[in-house]
């Protein structure tokens, strides 16, 4: 398979590119949907609790709210539930349940639900780290045949550390984008004016922005 494919392949999951109605409503809805009694509707209870302790891993609480603050956990679950065809909807699944085998195994405990950020953060950081050419070669090799057997009806399987490093850098690509687009962080942290008015040929980016980044 042609490697550009390949890697478009890898981050189909969690491709969070288009702007429809239904992802809009969601990113307006996802924010009231962040507190302990929150249950997932794609992911198991076990997955969504993992969900939340990696997008806090990779957006943590700063001077900013952290990404599950903004309902990010909330919003990926929503998406994964609404919008992807069943065969990402798995891909994703079998990715995810590889890096909690990960964490388990590195961490030595039983059961997903006791793995704490500090399990996960290591693993998570590991599979984050740049792969020489031939590793990112073979990988994308597999992937693509992965997905070509899932296609044609075929019996497929994917090495676990393959899957659980698609998980990490797809996750790593979607909590971003969701954040950045979360109504809390683009109306309030972000420079945001949602009806251009006054038309400024030559001002300072900086200074008109007060050195925030546009948040649309």
């Amino acid at each position: 398979m042609d490697r550009r494919i390949a890697l478009k392949n890898m981050g189909y999951a969690m491709g969070l590119t288009v702007a429809t109605p239904t992802i809009i409503s969601l990113l307006q809805s996802c924010g009231g949907e962040t507190g302990p009694d929150w249950a997932p509707v794609f992911f198991s209870a076990d997955q969504g609790a993992v969900l939340v302790k990696l997008v806090d891993i990779i957006l943590p609480k700063t001077d900013t709210p952290s990404a599950s603050e903004v309902g990010v956990h909330s919003f990926l679950d929503g998406y994964m539930d609404a919008v992807p065809e069943q065969g990402e909807q798995d891909m994703l699944k079998m990715s995810l349940d590889a890096f909690i085998a990960a964490a388990l195994e590195e961490s030595g405990k039983a059961s997903a639900a006791d793995l704490t950020a500090e399990d996960l953060e290591p693993v998570l950081a590991a599979r984050l780290t740049k792969q020489t050419e031939e590793e990112e070669t073979a990988m994308y090799e597999a992937i693509g045949s992965y997905q070509e057997a899932m296609a044609s009806g075929q019996e497929a399987a994917l090495d676990g550390g393959i899957a659980s490093r698609m998980f990490a850098n797809n996750l790593r690509g979607a909590v971003i984008w969701s954040y950045r687009t979360s109504e809390q962080i683009g109306e309030n942290v972000l420079a945001y004016l949602p009806v251009p008015g006054e038309y400024i040929p030559c001002g300072d980016v900086n200074e008109l922005t007060g050195g925030k980044a546009w948040s649309i």
